[in-house]
């Protein structure tokens, strides 16, 4: 009996299932190659990012809006703290790696996901999560300034996520999710080459597919912005992500 792994229909396999470390296999990464990528690295590149170690100098890229920093917990192993450091309303922190470039093209199909939350309080964050173009201020003046995205944004300070795509200023953006206080949330997305986008909100397909205008063609890096809204300080959660793109 020969081993199976992902198949021509596109079911996820146990053994892939065992790789996806408990994903919801169902959603996002049902036609993602990963156990393929395992066997075979030419089948396409990842960053699967669990943590282990944060590297502010060469992989990660973190500035300030005045305030905000970045840290493992101490408190829960594998997760990073994102915090705005401020109560003052567009005060802190915007992250990037930059030692991870992504860039959609045709047949280059990507799948991405983001497993994170917000505390101390959702309600008074501005957010945004997801692939952008390299722009250290992503949120300015409680608005989306990279010009190239695929993410969730929060700008409107009461936790509602909207999932945002932008091509080179020709954005469209939908309804996602409604977060809750200290409440772990996964979203993710395909890129299908650069025809659509797709979203996923803890494993299940939601909203619209975005269209090829919005489907940005310039080099993107995982980003993360947790900015104060006012009076409270937030403080991003992200336990844990991954990206996958076809060479």
């Amino acid at each position: 009996m020969g081993t199976k792994g992902h198949n021509q229909a596109g079911t996820v396999t146990h053994y892939e299932d065992a790789i996806n470390r408990g994903r919801a296999t169902g959603g996002v990464w049902k036609t993602c190659p990963l156990l393929a990528q395992q066997c075979d690295p030419q089948v396409g590149f990842m960053i699967d990012e669990q943590w282990a170690n944060y590297d502010a100098t060469d992989d990660y890229t973190l500035t300030q809006a005045v305030a905000g920093a970045a840290a493992i917990s101490t408190a829960a192993p594998g997760v990073l703290e994102l915090d705005a450091n401020s109560t003052t309303a567009t005060q802190g922190a915007n992250l990037q790696r930059l030692g991870a470039c992504f860039v959609p093209a045709a047949n280059k199909h990507i799948w991405a996901e983001f497993r994170l939350k917000i505390v101390d309080t959702f309600d008074k964050a501005e957010i945004f999560v997801g692939l952008s173009e390299s722009d250290t201020t992503i949120i300015a003046g409680s608005a989306n300034s990279s010009a190239n995205h695929i993410g969730w944004q929060c700008v409107t300070d009461d936790g509602v996520l909207l999932f945002t795509s932008e091509k080179a200023g020709a954005g469209d953006t939908g309804a996602a999710a409604t977060i809750a206080e200290d409440t772990y949330i996964s979203l993710g997305f395909y890129v299908n080459g650069i025809t659509s986008i797709t979203q996923y909100v803890n494993g299940v397909e939601t909203g619209t597919a975005k269209a090829t205008a919005n489907v940005p063609i310039v080099a993107l890096y995982p980003s993360f912005v947790c900015q104060s809204g006012g009076t409270n300080d937030p403080i991003m959660h992200i336990a844990a992500y991954r990206v996958f793109q076809l060479r």
